[in-house]
């Protein structure tokens, strides 16, 4: 249940009120009997820590690379493999 901040416009007393959110608000004061009024206050709720926001969201990721960083990534590998093909040739010439 929330908490309400209240102001009492005679008296001026400032009070808070556990009430539930489908409840009236108040229409007096408690000590005197006067009108009051809901004051808007700040909530004591706050995010901390990583991911509350967009920018924050994914960010564990990868940065994305480049085609020529992709390029020179698969040229790479085929070089790779076409040298460990020539190697196994020549292993399966000299047997």
């Amino acid at each position: 249940m929330p908490i309400y901040e209240y102001k009492c416009e005679k008296c001026e007393n400032q009070f808070e009120m556990l009430q539930k959110i489908t409840a009236e608000p108040l229409q007096e004061c408690p000590e005197c009997g006067g009108p009051v009024h809901k004051l808007v206050s700040s909530t004591s709720f706050i995010l901390k820590g990583g991911g509350w926001y967009a920018t924050d969201y994914g960010k564990n990721r990868k940065p994305a690379e480049s085609k020529d960083a992709v390029a020179k990534k698969s040229s790479a590998k085929s070089e790779k493999k076409s040298a460990a093909k020539v190697k196994s040739d020549k292993t399966a010439v000299a047997a």
